[in-house]
């Protein structure tokens, strides 16, 4: 870890590239990653054609390890961020998380109903509750799942249930509420758009979406719960990318 923080932003991007080059060469080869200054050292071959492929791999690997990279600088501001978080959760315990998310949802339950129930739709009220109850629940499960330990566990779980629990009140709240509306369901339609007309088609699922689904009402809910799930295993796979570049115990 000296090597990537001891000397600077630029040794710092050196030891990055040079150990994600080394893991790329070690697909194939033996002894690259790590391996110089250990008993045996850095595996080599002798020469010929096994010399020429050898070189010709670690070619191919420059622009892999250009694509791959900003997902590690990515990955880095994550960990910083999750790893904050997860030290003030770790404090307060299950119990403060959970009290937390508690007051925090309660309190937007409870202006809805008392402040806000005139400019609610009729059903607001319980929707906002509703959503809140289900974002406490999702906090409660991100803390459980992270608990339990164990990489795919944290991603697979724990990363979702957190962005769940971020997400889903202020758009339920806006489906009830014109201007919560105008600040996120103007976004979320804007996204929607993007996606439908102008983004990648991962799954063929784009015109049967255009098809049979209205950007109106539970929609929107819909909508960003599709998100926050493979947003946070985004968020833990880049993490994961990080700490595999770069393990912080290092």
């Amino acid at each position: 870890m000296a090597a990537g923080t001891g000397h600077g932003v630029t040794e710092a991007l050196r030891f990055d590239l040079k150990r994600m080059h080394e893991t790329w060469m070690e697909f194939v080869y033996p002894r690259q990653r790590s391996a110089e200054g250990t008993v045996l050292g850095k595996w080599e071959p002798d020469g010929g054609l096994s010399l020429v492929l050898y070189r010709l791999w670690s070619i191919l690997g420059a622009p892999v390890v250009a694509v791959v990279y900003p997902f590690v600088l990515f990955g880095y501001f994550v960990r910083f961020q999750t790893r904050r978080l997860n030290t003030t959760a770790l404090s307060i315990g299950f119990v403060g998380v959970v009290g937390l998310f508690v007051l925090l949802w309660g309190a937007l339950a409870v202006l809805a109903r008392f402040q806000f129930s005139g400019a609610l739709e009729t059903g607001g009220v319980t929707a906002v509750a509703a959503a809140s109850t289900v974002a406490i629940l999702s906090a409660a499960l991100s803390f459980g799942t992270y608990k339990l330990g164990g990489r795919i566990t944290t991603v697979a779980l724990a990363y979702p249930f957190a962005m769940t629990a971020i997400f889903l009140p202020p758009v339920v709240a806006a489906l009830y509420s014109t201007a919560v509306a105008d600040v996120v369901l103007d976004q979320s339609d804007s996204l929607a758009r993007w996606f439908l007309f102008s983004g990648p088609d991962l799954f063929g699922v784009k015109e049967y979406l255009i098809q049979e689904f209205e950007r109106d009402g539970f929609a929107y809910v819909l909508m960003w719960f599709g998100i926050s799930v493979p947003l946070g295993w985004l968020l833990g796979l880049v993490v994961t990318l990080a700490d595999f570049v770069r393990p912080t115990v290092e």
